[in-house]
């Protein structure tokens, strides 16, 4: 990073000091780091082939042809909004801090918890996704199982694993996701070539040919056409389509990773809100030649959607030859493993962010950076065990038939995009205040953000609607019954407690404690 100078670095500083905190994490991530770590999170080697069958068995080809794109715009509108905020507060734990700088202390302790709660899950989700990658293509040759205790303990060792990276400081991490950026382009470009190589044919009308297989069994392991349907209640047509969206809606996210690890990144003010867009912008071009050539080599659309769940392994065991296709699996996995490495980096850096304002239990522990290492160490593996013990107890859970874990991850996205929604919500009314005066030195121009906050909106709602329709039915209940609990435990206690990030006054009254904090883990 030779083009960082020391007046980068003092800029950057006196940002972090002028919002009320210590420079005790290292800036040691580039711009294209930061890019790179929230391009790794999204992955669309990881939701974009795991989750494949949201699309294949519900409006087929045009889920992808027209469904993709569509479902990368709406997700893309909350990062433009994230991306002009963490202009203005380039801050770790950044959703957090705007709730509370553009909001209220309320507004700022909802979004952390809704924030928080959907990164365990989302970690949770991204590493048994990478199991159930593994187990279809390895699972045979390493006699892998789909039970209880072999999920749980994959899922265990690779989050071990990542957190393990994780304490070892950014300069590691960040290396790991630089690569992992490469990789997922590469390998993208690859499965590309490979399935338009292996297509039958180019039946380019099937990307745009709205069918409807929505109520259909699928195909289960003795042959039968009695496996659990994908979407098990029929819908119309339309609502078919609007299902597929979550595919690519539950994938292209995750690039808030870009703002909780702006205090480890240089020229942050510019560097992360380019990181957040840029992502976006790259993984919808990318997932979207790659999944438009998957569905040119399948077969034919009406098989595919038999395989439900399956048909990525189903057509690639059809179509193309097995040398290439256990290179392309190997790739493909080394991206989902290198996927949950930088959510372990995003979750830790947003408990560190919420705990040294008070706001979870054992808040000074959690808090604590590694003079060693520069990482928060303590909330690293926090995190890390969370999301397993996530896994483990939802799994061996059923509630009225279905695994306790379905339910909570159809929650999961819900609670990440209401924490994207509330501070560009918040924002809409502050820009322009003294809460926010001033736009930051990546600007889309006051106008063009309100249109993105009422967009937001808009989206949020729809993201709402598709989430809460069947099997994903509970995620409603559930997520009424978390604001509600939320009122209780806010106004019942944390009201009176907790203290929200430092304003005004309180930021002043830091200087002595900023100076003693970066003293301590050595920061010059």
């Amino acid at each position: 990073m030779s083009n960082y100078t020391e007046n980068d670095k003092k800029e950057d500083v006196q940002i972090l000091h002028s919002m009320g905190y210590a420079q005790e994490l290292e800036r040691r991530m580039s711009s294209f780091s930061n890019f790179a770590i929230s391009f790794s999170i999204i992955c669309i080697l990881s939701g974009g082939i795991n989750s494949l069958g949201q699309a294949t068995a519900g409006a087929g080809g045009a889920s992808i042809g027209i469904g993709w794109p569509l479902g990368c715009l709406i997700s893309g509108i909350f990062a433009l909004g994230l991306a002009q905020i963490s202009s203005a507060y380039p801050t770790a734990g950044g959703l957090y801090h705007w709730g509370s700088i553009l909001g209220n202390r309320f507004t700022g302790w909802l979004s952390a918890w809704l924030n928080l709660l959907g990164l365990v899950t989302v970690l949770g989700a991204i590493n048994v996704g990478t199991f159930y990658f593994f187990f279809g293509a390895f699972g045979s040759t390493f006699g892998i199982e789909d039970t209880l205790t072999h999920r749980v303990l994959f899922v265990a060792v690779i989050t071990a694993l990542q957190a393990l990276i994780n304490h070892f400081g950014i300069g590691l991490t960040a290396k790991l996701t630089d690569f992992s950026g490469y990789l997922i382009l590469a390998t993208a470009v690859i499965l590309t070539v490979v399935c338009l190589a292996s297509a039958p044919s180019y039946e380019f009308a099937r990307l745009f040919t709205f069918g409807n297989y929505t109520g259909q069994p699928t195909m289960a392991a003795d042959g039968s056409m009695t496996g659990a349907a994908v979407w098990p209640t029929a819908v119309s047509g339309g609502m078919a389509f609007l299902l597929g969206l979550l595919l690519p809606i539950y994938t292209i996210t995750g690039y808030d990773a870009s703002a909780h690890t702006s205090e480890e990144t240089v020229k942050a003010a510019v560097s992360v809100p380019k990181g957040m867009v840029s992502s976006v912008i790259w993984s919808t071009v990318f997932g979207y030649i790659m999944l438009c050539s998957f569905v040119l080599m399948l077969p034919n659309m009406d098989d595919a959607a038999k395989q439900g769940w399956n048909v990525f392994f189903w057509a690639m065991d059809a179509q193309v030859n097995g040398s290439v296709k256990t290179i392309l699996y190997v790739l493909i996995f080394l991206a989902q493993l290198l996927c949950g490495l930088a959510t372990v980096t995003s979750l830790s850096r947003m408990i560190y962010a919420f705990s040294r304002d008070k706001g979870l239990p054992a808040s000074s522990t959690l808090a604590k950076v590694s003079s060693k290492y520069r990482s928060p160490v303590a909330a690293i593996w926090t995190g890390a065990i969370l999301a397993v013990l996530f896994v483990w107890f939802t799994s061996a859970i059923t509630i009225a038939g279905t695994p306790a874990y379905s339910i909570v991850v159809s929650c999961t996205v819900i609670f990440i995009f209401l924490s994207f929604v509330l501070p560009i919500a918040l924002g809409f009314a502050a820009i322009g205040t003294s809460k926010w005066p001033v736009m930051g030195p990546w600007n889309m121009g006051v106008g063009a953000y309100k249109l993105v906050a009422i967009l937001a909106v808009v989206s949020m709602a729809i993201i709402f609607y598709i989430g809460v329709q069947p099997p994903n039915d509970w995620a409603l209940e559930i997520t009424l019954g978390f604001l509600v609990l939320t009122a209780i435990v806010w106004f019942g206690f944390e009201n009176r407690r907790f203290q929200g990030p430092p304003i005004g006054d309180a930021i002043a009254k830091r200087k002595e404690q900023i100076a003693a904090a970066e003293a301590a883990v050595g920061e010059a």
